[in-house]
């Protein structure tokens, strides 16, 4: 393998070791392509996906932004999501990723639209 998907995925164990998603507050958890994102919210206990949103739904596929702005509005919509469930708290999952970018963009947008972590 890659050395660069090998240090993503050290990183991810490590993580994951750390965090786990409950019912009260359940895990948000991202994936980044090189042309899409995709984010779910986790409740590890029962292992079940709660809620997701991706650049591949059909109100922001149609979208022509660049793909941080298109991240930025994925973090809005899972955060809309998550509130019609009653999910207000979610631990951040960023699967390795580094902090920066798109997955910034995703976070701040889920942030604007009222989730907390």
């Amino acid at each position: 393998m890659d050395s660069k998907v090998l240090r993503r995925q050290k990183i991810r164990y490590r993580i994951r070791h750390k965090i786990s998603g409950t019912g009260e507050k359940p895990r948000l958890s991202v994936f980044r392509s090189n042309s899409e994102i995709y984010v779910q919210v986790i409740d590890d206990v029962s292992g079940k996906t709660l809620v997701s949103a991706s650049s591949q739904d059909k109100d922001l596929k149609a979208q022509q932004v660049t793909r941080v702005e298109k991240s930025k509005m994925v973090g809005v919509a899972i955060a809309r999501k998550a509130t019609e469930l009653g999910i207000s708290k979610v631990i951040f999952d960023r699967s390795g990723y580094l902090y920066h970018g798109r997955v910034r963009a995703l976070a701040e947008g889920a942030r604007e639209g009222g989730l907390q972590f």
